[in-house]
């Protein structure tokens, strides 16, 4: 009996740790596991198709998207659909689903939504370039890595690791330029494509870089493998506990519709 009273002090503890808003969405459960269980298939099919609740749209195409059968071709088209929703949260989500599930058909729908007016979905859209190969993508992503197109430093640093999967030397000049941004995180993440395309590290030095390009009679015969950066976090108290999903972590890989092998 005291094993089971200390069982379920720890469940408690741990929900008290996962949030308050676990116990004013648990209204009317009947069993501490049903506290940990999120909603069932069902509901999130009808939320994400709910067109009176965005809200209710964004988290049932959340849910779904993270699913194994996430890549079914309905819950493909369900993304699809959403990449031009009226509400930024839900294109949001919807261009999450195709970076989880979609292939090289689906980069000029990603290319699209790199122009929106919301910045989150245009973060998304150059994370989502970094999953998926598509020449076809290399001029708009150019085109984000550069200050007087694209405001936000996030999104101009996403769209620099997402070209180091090109080997071109037009790229390799624009990351060059990228290390004159005034934001480090640009400059970082154009050093890191580099690196990954020429084999090379000078850092930040701009004229080092050009001097090398120069004097190299081929950019790209030290270059490795691009694998996309990888989504991961510690594991949360709560989720320790039987029936609550294990964090969504990932590893690093090529993007979808990438040779293996490096030419």
């Amino acid at each position: 009996m005291a094993t089971r009273n200390a069982g379920i002090a720890f469940a408690c503890s741990a929900l008290l740790l996962a949030g308050c808003d676990t116990f004013e969405n648990a209204r009317g459960a009947k069993s501490i596991l049903a506290l940990t269980r999120g909603p069932s298939i069902t509901d999130a099919a009808a939320w994400a198709v709910n067109e009176y609740n965005a809200n209710d749209r964004y988290r049932g195409i959340m849910i779904l998207a993270n699913q194994p059968f996430g890549g079914d071709p309905v819950y493909m088209q369900l993304y699809v659909d959403a990449i031009t929703d009226s509400d930024s949260g839900v294109r949001a989500a919807g261009v999450r689903g195709l970076a989880l599930h979609g292939s090289p058909e689906h980069v000029p729908l990603l290319i699209d939504t790199l122009d929106d007016e919301d910045v989150i979905v245009r973060l998304d859209s150059a994370r989502a370039l970094q999953r998926i190969h598509n020449p076809v993508a290399i001029e708009p992503l150019l085109a984000r890595t550069r200050i007087e197109n694209e405001e936000n430093e996030l999104v101009r640093a996403e769209a620099a690791r997402a070209l180091g999967q090109y080997p071109q030397s037009r790229i390799v000049d624009a990351l060059i330029a990228a290390l004159d941004d005034p934001n480090l995180g640009v400059n970082e993440a154009a050093r890191s494509s580099l690196r990954t395309l020429t084999g090379q590290d000078f850092g930040v030095d701009i004229a080092g870089w050009v001097n090398w390009t120069k004097q190299s009679n081929s950019l790209f015969a030290a270059r490795s493998a691009y694998m996309y950066p990888a989504f991961y976090r510690d594991w949360r108290l709560i989720e320790y506990l039987p029936f609550v999903p294990n964090p969504p972590n990932e590893s690093a890989s090529l993007p979808v519709g990438m040779s293996p092998a490096i030419e």
